[in-house]
């Protein structure tokens, strides 16, 4: 659920209040999330909740002050809003909504929150009466028309023994919140992205086939960064011992070029995008022997027949509003080869690897590619990881959208 968090710097403001004994479980979820976490406390958040505690589950230390006194050491308020990609409060009180609302600055948090460049969401908890009450709300106002995100308290029992809204949300409500809001925000949501990746296997008879050497990696990667940016990703995959680390991906394990085929074909009507990065045999063997052949003869052969070309059938089928892209892995005439696969089978554009460029093609964690488009220009990167490789195709495909 929480895959949107996954590597974000996240600082937690964690205000004075009976609720702030939830913070500790928001950690916990923020760092099972995947999310890197620093806290920063109120002077009076201690009597509520240990600093060690905290520190404990965010595995960094906890801030209280401007200083150390006893060191010299100085907590830079300035840094610490540059380095967070989300600063969320909660508990945030009464008193701190209305400083951040006025600009007060005595304290590191409120020092922290003017200095923050990130979206800052808000989480208030406060007895049922202080959050009526006109300053507390126009105060809210004043917040949200700064950008704020206000995840609003719930309806419950209050300390006091009201029954009222002012509850904290639960920690699970504001990793929900934060979930959905982020997703809102990706360049790709509500985009439907199919990914093939891999190599496929042909079968001889019920223990051999014939195949290739693809390990998958660069199709994985693909589809990660696509689930990254907010897509529905499917991704079909030929055999390889690959895993995904985004649970929102499905996947769909096949073994030939006419599972392939077919697989495609019945979801590529969906798709908003398709990125065919798989290594589909381009020959099969005419006829597969039901029982293991054996060496009985010094020579061999097999009678091959043509595979269905998948990426052709797609680009015939391709509707205007679709993104189809192909890969290209060539040992000679790479660029030309790259275009006229290009033109042929209706594609955006192509990706174009070199069997040449070392550190580039099957099995390594690297890659070096070219991008042709439709207008036939060339972009050409440097050698990366195929981590990033899959950002530089992701970017070129928002391009387009």
């Amino acid at each position: 659920m929480s895959v949107m968090l996954k590597d974000k710097n996240i600082l937690l403001g964690v205000c004075g209040s009976i609720a702030s004994y939830k913070s500790a479980e928001l950690i916990r979820l923020l760092v099972k999330a995947g999310a890197n976490v620093k806290v920063v406390m109120t002077k009076d958040a201690t009597s509520f909740i240990t600093p060690l505690t905290l520190a404990t589950l965010s595995k960094n230390p906890v801030l209280t002050d401007y200083y150390k006194a006893e060191t010299g050491e100085w907590n830079n308020h300035v840094e610490l809003g540059l380095w967070a990609d989300i600063m969320i409060v909660a508990p945030a009180t009464a008193n701190t909504l209305a400083k951040f609302a006025h600009g007060l600055c005595d304290n590191l948090l409120s020092a922290t929150y003017l200095s923050a460049k990130c979206v800052v969401y808000l989480a208030p908890a406060m007895d049922l009466d202080m959050w009526k009450h006109e300053a507390t709300q126009q105060n809210i106002s004043k917040l949200i028309g700064f950008g704020n995100q206000i995840i609003k308290p719930r309806h419950g029992e209050l300390a006091s023994g009201l029954v009222g809204e002012g509850r904290l949300a639960e920690p699970q409500e504001i990793m929900e919140y934060l979930n959905d809001d982020l997703k809102k925000k990706l360049p790709l949501k509500n985009k439907k992205a199919l990914v093939t990746a891999g190599p496929t296997h042909e079968a001889i008879d019920p223990v051999r086939f014939i195949g290739n050497h693809s390990s998958g990696k660069m199709g994985f990667a693909i589809a990660e960064e696509l689930a990254s940016l907010g897509a529905d990703v499917t991704l079909i995959s030929g055999p390889t011992g690959l895993e995904t680390s985004k649970k929102s991906i499905k996947r769909i394990n096949i073994t030939s070029a006419a599972e392939m085929l077919n697989a495609c074909l019945d979801l590529f009507h969906q798709a908003d995008i398709c990125v065919m990065s798989a290594a589909i045999a381009d020959y099969t063997p005419a006829e597969v022997a039901t029982q293991k052949i054996k060496k009985n003869t010094k020579e061999f052969s097999i009678e091959l027949k043509k595979t269905q070309d998948v990426l052709f059938q797609l680009g015939k089928q391709k509707k205007t509003n679709q993104i189809l892209v192909g890969f290209a892995l060539e040992t000679n005439n790479e660029e030309e080869f790259a275009k006229q696969k290009l033109q042929k089978k209706n594609l955006d554009f192509i990706v174009l690897n070199s069997m040449n460029d070392e550190g580039a093609g099957f099995k390594k964690d690297t890659n070096k590619i070219s991008i042709i488009d439709k207008k036939l220009i060339k972009t050409t990167f440097d050698l990366k990881s195929k981590t990033e490789v899959a950002k530089d195709i992701c970017a070129k495909i928002i391009s387009i959208l």
